[in-house]
């Protein structure tokens, strides 16, 4: 087999970013610790106060921008850049994957540098690292907000996440316990034969079959990287 045959899913979480200096919600400042995410992170808080939402993710923007990509981003990376063919499927909204080098990214949860109509899901405008304002208009007419999926809304990406799951050779979840649905369904899409690794800092309830290695990601993943590069070289 290959290297471009062998196609590697990487489902990444929180704790990825984090090792990246991103609190996994809320921003290090710690000014947003007594809102609850009702305040925050639904449709309806931001029907009652967009002031406060916009402030709450250009604050996250803000934080996201000066982050860099860790040593398991880039090792992730590594991994498409020598032939393998790599897809990210992702719970953070912030483009550290993008950064480190890797091309195939799914955002689960959606991207901090990218504004959506208020309206229409799909109609979607880059902003980079700018504040958003109340009172920014989409091409619609539509409030402008930040092209986040909010507590309560459809995920879009899940059914072409699953379908890259389910066509993977090799699964690797990083950074994450993934017992939250949606996503945590994801597991358990892999296909028969599939090799399926967790690599996490916390202990987790895997009754999927994944091999589990709890340690951070930044120590972790290079390791893996390296040990399925080795092995390519061997066949």
């Amino acid at each position: 087999m290959n290297q471009q045959a062998i196609k590697i899913v990487i489902i990444s979480g929180a704790g990825i970013s984090a090792e990246s200096g991103l609190a996994t919600f809320r921003d290090p400042d710690g000014l947003w610790q007594q809102y609850d995410l009702e305040d925050l992170a639904t449709p309806q808080a931001f029907a009652r106060n967009p002031a406060l939402v916009h402030r709450f993710y250009n604050s996250r923007r803000i934080h996201a921008a000066k982050a860099e990509p860790n040593a398991a981003h880039l090792a992730i990376a590594k991994l498409e850049q020598q032939a393998f063919n790599v897809v990210v499927v992702t719970q953070n909204v912030d483009d550290l994957h993008e950064r480190a080098g890797s091309s195939k990214v799914l955002h689960l949860h959606g991207k901090l540098n990218e504004a959506r109509s208020s309206k229409n899901p799909n109609l979607i405008e880059v902003i980079g690292q700018r504040e958003l304002k109340v009172g920014e208009l989409a091409a619609d007419g539509s409030a402008l907000r930040p092209n986040i999926v909010w507590f309560g809304e459809d995920v879009p990406a899940m059914q072409p996440a699953i379908k890259e799951i389910a066509s993977a050779d090799k699964i690797l979840v990083v950074g994450t316990s993934l017992q939250v649905y949606p996503a945590a369904s994801l597991l358990f899409y892999a296909r028969k034969g599939a090799e399926k690794v967790l690599i996490n800092l916390e202990a987790t309830d895997n009754d999927a079959g994944y091999q589990f290695i709890q340690g951070k990601a930044a120590t972790e993943v290079p390791k893996l990287v390296e040990k399925w590069l080795a092995q390519q070289k061997d066949l």
